[in-house]
């Protein structure tokens, strides 16, 4: 007992070691301390490994999860972080440490009351038939815990169970055999020393050659009279008589198969008699790494699920799972693992079986669980700023626009107005296509902010995006006297001296800024809304730091990527939605052709007929990190060709984001004004401009943009009233996945329809960015594929929620510890307090 509690404890000060050091004189060494995500986990493992008591294991995995994406956090959220583990360790040090268990899992059954049993985090490494090697590879999948081999799912299925005797088998097929070995030997070829292990394989009804090359150890394992089944591709071998044979096929003994479970009423076809794990039946196909294949595999598989499936507790509710008709999930994981014979495997390779059905309905009931979670803290927080939302500076800023609001602006203003005006904090989504004017909207509600007494802070992902709208709202709210500030980490020290002195005092101001605007110096006198641009590119964290320079500031989130309502309620669940699906009247269409390098000079001809007729044109050039300097090159280097050989009675201009702010003023100013007629720009351009007389957009390696960004950039033309064009000039060779894109951007003008495209090309969590933005990850359920069920799971999870808003019942326990499980300290419910 004495030397467990000493271990602990030696590892508690091992831990609190570099945290201590860390966050000495206000966190002073704090960015000098690396690798402590991988250091904790280290630690934590070695703990866990003692079988420490349930509830010292729950401690101890809640202190790793404090530290999973530690690495990947700004200076402000490691600090948060850092205090979290403080109090942690602080628990964990004077909480007794009595002796464990000597069987840790000992009544894990389904009735048993102890919904956290700690074998869902138990590390690879220490179960059996692991050891440190293997658990080493299979990290390199992502599979650290016994949890996340459970839920490694394969990624097809072979279906290997129907057998046929020998003499019915035909070439060119993969096929199912079982017989008796007849004789082994071992060629070695006369030319190239090929060393091939050849074997006579017989049934009642004949005989079959076999063949592995390079696999000479075969000739040991193989003996007469041995039972084996085999599975792989029959052929006609046109050198020895034309006899049929099977070439490296996928072999089993028999005598370690069991008899096949009964198959499902209503299939056809033989199936075998004897199943083992690797032929005879539905074979599932992992994703494999260097050292371990899908055989070894599918092994540890059925070791694990054998010992493990039949402790798993439900976590969903009886209820939920007969209304829906849902497979208790011990059986969901093993067949999802290993189906009976006769699963559809269409159903299985698509991901829609029952055992896969089961799977996706937890992973949506858990998603929406804990976005219900969080709106209902957002919702109980404490009061906010009840703003008064029809002052004069909102009328006099609406009465100088030099357009009217469309309706859907004028709605989306009007929901915007009641919440900021109620006296809790406002959460709200605001997603619109490009071009449809969300940007004016929200300058509204930073405006009500402003007339109200408030400081308001725009906060964008980069630094040019950040420079682009500084000067747009200069411009747009200079009638205010209101300051306007910058705050990004590329201004000078003086600059950014006046913009902290400015932000910290109570003076209403508009702020614009990056990452900057969450540092630990950045302080805020009056902040009462936060509006984030592009949000998808920042994490929760990051908002929430940034919602915290303030008390309660209302929040306004933006998006220009429009995808389905449903699809938007479950990836924002947590927020409130307004969409403007309308863009201004009087808006031209915009007709978009991909065209190939021999196309360059009709482009440039549809270039100098614009502007002939007084337009004008941009020409865009990518800019990819990893080359900046050459295509920065590339860019200038194009300017100046199309002003001396292309265009020389022309005005063209150079802009990028690499040029002072006050000559990137100056060029967008005269481009405004007419007095630059082709604009040569990166992708700076992507927002902020607002030129309804530019009518032509060429965007040259057309190929290296995203979807989105496409779409993005050609929402800069067809602002006025003239037609305008957009050509994709593409390099050749380009991907098929880059041919995709093109030809949907050429296809469709609907920022619905590309987003779900891009949702199609990219894979959801790419697309929602799910990584960044603080949601759990999806293993197994796709939110196109599995639409229904995430509204039906949505649907139960809010149930749940408003009988039992904090999930204390005793019936919702493991739900509650699935949950915790499954969000990682992301909830407040489960963070320490």
């Amino acid at each position: 007992m004495m030397s467990k509690l000493e271990s602990l404890e030696t590892i508690l000060d091992r831990i609190q070691k570099p945290i201590r050091y860390a966050v000495q004189k206000n966190f002073a060494h704090l960015m000098k301390v690396q690798g402590l995500a991988a250091f904790v986990t280290q630690q934590v493992q070695t703990a866990l490994a003692q079988n420490p008591s349930e509830e010292e294991a729950r401690g101890w995995v809640r202190l790793k999860d404090l530290f999973a994406d530690y690495d990947q956090l700004l200076e402000g959220e490691r600090q948060d972080r850092l205090r979290k583990a403080q109090e942690l360790l602080k628990i964990l040090s004077h909480r007794p440490m009595g002796q464990s268990n000597s069987d840790p899992d000992r009544g894990l059954g389904p009735s048993d009351s102890r919904p956290n049993a700690v074998f869902w985090d138990r590390p690879m490494q220490y179960l059996k038939g692991v050891g440190p090697k293997r658990a080493e590879w299979l990290a390199r999948l992502g599979i650290k815990t016994l949890e996340d081999f459970l839920y490694f799912l394969p990624w097809r299925y072979e279906d290997r169970s129907h057998l046929k005797p020998i003499a019915q088998v035909t070439p060119g097929e993969e096929q199912t055999v079982c017989g008796v070995v007849q004789s082994t030997h071992l060629t070695i070829t006369s030319r190239r020393k090929f060393k091939i292990v050849e074997m006579l394989l017989g049934d009642e009804s004949g005989s079959l050659l076999v063949k592995w090359f390079n696999q000479p150890y075969l000739q040991k394992r193989f003996k007469n009279g041995q039972r084996l089944m085999l599975f792989g591709k029959v052929k006609v071998n046109r050198r020895q008589g034309y006899g049929l044979e099977m070439e490296n096929p996928v072999y089993e003994f028999l005598d370690d198969a069991v008899p096949a479970p009964a198959r499902p009423a209503g299939g056809g076809g033989q199936e075998a008699t004897t199943v083992g794990l690797h032929s005879g039946r539905i074979v599932p196909i992992y994703h494999e790494t260097h050292g371990l294949t899908s055989r070894p595999v599918r092994s540890l598989m059925k070791t694990i699920l054998d010992e493990y499936a039949p402790r798993l507790h439900e976590i969903l509710p009886l209820s939920v799972l007969k209304t829906h008709h849902l497979v208790p999930i011990s059986e969901a994981l093993t067949q999802a693992h290993f189906p009976v014979p006769g699963t559809a495997l269409e159903s299985l390779n698509q991901g829609r079986s029952e055992a896969h059905r089961r799977l996706v309905f937890d992973e949506f009931f858990l998603l929406q669980l804990g976005l219900g979670l969080k709106r209902r803290e957002a919702s109980e927080e404490s009061k906010g700023t009840a703003f008064e939302t029809d002052g004069p500076y909102l009328k006099r800023f609406l009465a100088g626009l030099p357009y009217q609001l469309t309706a859907a602006q004028k709605g989306v203003l009007e929901e915007i107005k009641r919440d900021m005006a109620r006296p809790h904090p406002m959460n709200r989504l605001l997603q619109g296509d490009v071009g449809c004017g969300k940007t004016v909207v929200a300058l509204a509600a930073m405006v009500i902010a402003a007339d109200n007494g408030h400081q308001a802070v725009l906060m964008v992902p980069t630094e040019i995006l950040a420079e682009q709208h500084y000067l747009s709202l200069k411009q747009w709210l200079s009638p205010f006297k209101r300051p306007c500030l910058l705050l990004t980490g590329g201004q000078s020290k003086r600059e950014t001296a006046n913009a902290l002195r400015i932000a910290a005092s109570d003076e209403p101001a508009f702020v614009v800024g990056t990452h900057a605007l969450i540092q630990g110096e950045v302080r805020f006198g009056r902040l009462g809304l936060v509006v984030v641009d592009e949000q998808h590119k920042f994490g929760v964290m990051q908002r929430a730091l940034l919602q915290k320079k303030g008390y309660h500031p209302d929040v306004l989130i933006m998006t220009a990527t429009p995808i389905p309502r449903t699809l938007a309620l479950t990836v924002h669940g947590d927020l409130d939605l307004s969409v403007i699906d309308e863009l201004p009247q009087g808006r031209a269409p915009i007709e978009t052709r991909l065209a190939y390098e021999s196309k360059r000079s009709q482009a440039y001809a549809l270039v100098a007929e614009q502007v002939a007729e007084g337009r004008q044109a941009y020409v865009v050039y990518p800019i990819v990190e990893e080359s900046e300097k050459t295509d920065l090159k590339a860019a200038t280097q194009m300017a100046d060709h199309l002003q001396r050989e292309v265009f020389p009675s022309m005005k063209i201009g150079l802009l990028h984001g690499r040029m002072p702010m006050d000559e990137k003023e100056r060029v967008m100013e005269a481009f405004k004004k007419g007095q630059i007629q082709i604009l040569v720009a990166t992708t700076v351009i992507e927002v902020g401009i607002d030129v309804p007389n530019a009518t032509v957009m060429i965007i040259e390696h057309a190929e290296r943009f995203g979807l989105s960004q496409l779409h993005q950039l050609r929402g800069r033309v067809g602002r006025g009233r003239h037609r305008s064009y957009c050509i994709l000039l593409a390099a050749a060779p380009v991907s098929e996945e880059g041919k995709r894109r093109l030809n949907t951007m050429v296809r469709s003008h609907d920022g619905f329809v590309i987003a779900e495209e891009d949702l199609a090309i990219r894979g959801p969590g790419e697309f929602f960015g799910t990584r960044q933005s603080g949601l759990p990850e999806l293993r197994v359920a796709n939110i196109l594929r599995d639409a229904k069920l995430l509204e039906e799971a949505r649907e139960e999870a809010w149930k749940v929620l408003s009988n039992d808003p904090q999930l204390n019942r005793p019936e919702h326990a493991a739900l509650k510890a699935a949950l915790a499980r499954k969000w990682k300290g992301k909830l407040e419910l489960f963070t320490v307090s």
